[in-house]
């Protein structure tokens, strides 16, 4: 499989490249923001697997050139993309009457807009039956207890669902499957700047694995769907 996946440099998205990097049939593009990270990635990857094919690279999906940079970066050591993750995004926790409008655009920036470059400018690189994967949050999906402080993040999160419903509709001609996991908390840096004294119970570790998994092969069974996984209902 031919894999991209964001934001992995840290949490869900360090700790799901690490399961990927498992099956020597996987050649996998991760990027992110912080090349520190990134080269941290790279050094335990190749620790637990010398023979993987990983190629990080730092890139920042709301602001970086797609054309010049990445798209060639992508053709040249993938050719063709099976598997795109949309992971990276962020998280402001502040009153909404305290929030301005540069944190709902930030959070939007972030965790929406970031996610439709991407994919429209790869699209073109995915053959059929392959499987675009974006991470919402139950902060986002309809239902669900909410939390003060969250209204600029989860409202990005929101219409990153909806836009998963939207595309696998538009896509259907391509054969391309568009789902999106609505994650519960996991134990990551990020959850941990917002919340200092949360505990999640599910680990870094196991979300990512799970988000691996479902990657590769939860487009055999689901399209369009806003999975949530979380233990709490609702």
């Amino acid at each position: 499989m031919n894999i991209i996946i964001t934001g992995a440099s840290s949490g869900v998205g360090f700790e799901a490249v690490i399961e990927l990097i498992g099956n020597q049939h996987n050649k996998i593009v991760a990027l992110a923001r912080s090349e520190e990270k990134l080269n941290k990635l790279q050094e335990i990857a190749f620790a637990l697997n010398p023979d993987c094919t990983l190629y990080a690279a730092k890139f920042d999906i709301a602001h970086d050139d797609y054309e010049n940079v990445l798209i060639p970066y992508v053709k040249d050591r993938l050719g063709t993309v099976d598997v795109l993750i949309n992971n990276a995004g962020s998280l402001i926790n502040k009153g909404f009457m305290q929030s301005t409008q540069l944190d709902f655009a930030e959070m939007l920036q972030n965790n929406l807009l970031g996610h439709i470059k991407m994919i429209q400018h790869l699209a073109p690189l995915m053959p059929p039956k392959s499987h675009i994967l974006n991470i919402g949050s139950m902060g986002g999906f309809q239902g669900s207890v909410k939390f003060p402080g969250l209204a600029a993040y989860s409202a990005s999160k929101a219409a990153l669902h909806t836009l998963t419903e939207c595309l696998a509709i538009e896509f259907a001609e391509r054969q391309i499957a568009v789902n999106c996991l609505a994650l519960g908390s996991a134990q990551t840096e990020m959850l941990e700047k917002a919340f200092p004294d949360y505990q999640s119970p599910v680990l870094a570790f196991e979300m990512g694995k799970y988000v691996a998994d479902f990657a590769l092969n939860g487009h055999k069974f689901f399209n369009g769907k806003i999975i949530p996984v979380a233990h709490t209902t609702p």
